[in-house]
């Protein structure tokens, strides 16, 4: 423990004191503009150098990882040095470990073990003098540890899998006592999704991560800590910098001085993984200042319901937040967009779900909620409508024939049954129309086994009138009148 907080502790640090030329930073190599390109670092054999790199505050030393594959790696870090006015040729620091960062005052190197989901674990080195000392385990927790990295708040942040997910989520290191613990950010930044890659500004007032989703690609977005605590909903950092998939853009570092953005970009092919640089100051700036999309905070529980029986949910007004503060529109469909039964309907203003179930099922729903500035967010949930008071085998003994008989009473006023054999295991569909054939309800349909069966209709909703319901199943069709006299 005492470790630990040594490591979050700020000591003054220098590495060089003659500052380096402006032209020989970063290697030499000639600054980026707004479009990505490659940051030209070694290729040794079939080893990338690709995942977190990190950078001096001076500018004198450069750490980057390299890696032979994604499949049970070999893992390096590399170096670079400037002294004697030159850049002294990468010399190799740790094997067996991958994705540096270095502290804020660059005294501590931050390292990652293996790469595993699984198995992921943070290490640090400690400057003594012009050297690095052996690596040494950070956390004891069961958790893995991944991208671990500190701030000049003195916090420590790291991605895990947390509790209930098999994917990494950014958190914060929590150290009480003798216990150490990671508490998740939360939503929005951490979603159902991978959000394992990741880069804090030193102030944590931003996080630049990547947002994979599995064997399909990734991207890199940012959020912004918001003054009442909490984070902003994500935004892509633009389409110059995630490419369209299967491109994967993950692994970010943003410089000292905030000009510069590293990551590493890759798709299916492995040498086409490299690492590449951005100037990002003025993407920083101005993203904090357009539109935040609405998100979903809380997701619409399920609900449930019996045909016949008037339902009626409001969509809670905690269920979507916009971080720009302006007023939500909301619209509900079926999740495939289709319009909803007509049945149901839904007011946008009360956000209010209403209507009486003709027909059993379970009906897959969405609300949208839209803001000033057309961008959107949705939920999807469930809504099951059972029968109204459901079907009952009265005997178990085959029949030898389908056969509907007539329901009892009838007429009726409002509730009646209806009863009908079935010889062999079948799906099985008893409908009711009105008199001009319009589909009124169903009461059934499901596979039954052979027997016979009783299903009672509670017709409190209904006008007096004829009926007609209709029994369906396999190659067979039988159809009988009733009367409801109220």
């Amino acid at each position: 423990m005492k470790t630990l907080i040594f490591l979050c502790s700020l000591l003054c640090y220098t590495c060089f004191a003659q500052p380096i030329p402006a032209d020989s930073l970063y290697l030499g190599q000639a600054p980026p503009g707004h479009t990505p390109k490659i940051f030209v670092l070694p290729i040794n054999g079939n080893f990338r150098p690709i995942e977190r790199i990190s950078i001096s505050n001076d500018g004198k030393e450069i750490y980057y990882g390299q890696l032979n594959s994604y499949s049970n790696p070999v893992l390096k870090i590399f170096y670079y040095k400037y002294y004697d006015n030159r850049w002294q040729s990468p010399f190799e620091l740790f094997n067996g470990y991958m994705a540096p960062a270095l502290s804020p005052n660059d005294s501590v190197l931050y390292i990652q073990a293996s790469l595993s989901y699984d198995q992921a674990d943070a290490y640090y080195s400690l400057r003594t003098g012009t050297s690095w000392s052996a690596p040494l385990k950070m956390f004891h927790f069961p958790q893995q540890s991944h991208y671990t990295q500190a701030t000049n708040l003195n916090n420590l942040f790291t991605s895990t899998n947390f509790p209930g997910s098999p994917l990494r989520d950014v958190g914060k290191v929590i150290i009480a006592g003798g216990d150490t613990t990671v508490i998740n950010i939360g939503l929005p930044v951490c979603t159902s999704l991978d959000e394992s890659d990741f880069f804090i500004a030193r102030d944590e007032s931003y996080i630049i991560h990547a947002r994979h989703s599995p064997s399909v690609a990734g991207d890199l977005l940012i959020s912004y800590k918001k003054s009442e605590g909490g984070w902003t909903n994500s935004k892509s950092l633009g389409s110059h910098i995630n490419l369209p998939n299967p491109t994967w853009e993950y692994g970010p570092f943003v410089t000292h001085d905030g000009k510069y953005l590293f990551f590493t970009r890759g798709n299916n092919a492995w040498n086409s993984y490299f690492t590449y640089w951005v100037k990002i100051d003025n993407i920083i700036d101005s993203l904090r200042h357009t539109n935040f999309a609405p998100y979903l905070k809380n997701q619409i529980p399920n609900q449930s319901d019996t045909a016949w029986n008037q339902f009626s949910y409001t969509i809670p007004d905690s269920t979507f937040f916009d971080d720009d503060g302006g007023a939500l529109t909301y619209s509900a469909a079926l999740s495939s967009g289709a319009i909803l039964p007509s049945w149901l309907s839904f007011d946008s203003l009360t956000r209010t779900f209403s209507g009486t179930p003709t027909t059993s099922g379970t009906f897959n729903l969405r609300v949208t909620a839209v803001d000033t500035a057309g961008a959107s967010a949705i939920c999807l949930f469930t809504l099951n409508v059972i029968n109204h008071i459901g079907i009952e085998p009265i005997n178990e003994n085959n029949p030898k024939q389908y056969r509907l008989l007539q329901n009892y009473p009838n007429p009726f006023n409002p509730k009646t049954d209806i009863e009908f054999d079935i010889p062999s295991t079948s799906l099985a569909k008893l409908t009711i129309y009105d008199a001009c054939g319009r589909e009124t309800a169903t009461l059934v349909s499901e596979l039954l086994t052979g027997g016979r069966y009783r299903v009672s209709l509670n017709a409190e909703n209904l006008s007096s009138g004829i009926y007609f319901y209709k029994l369906e199943s396999d190659n067979f069709t039988q159809t009988r009148k009733m009367i409801l006299l109220k």
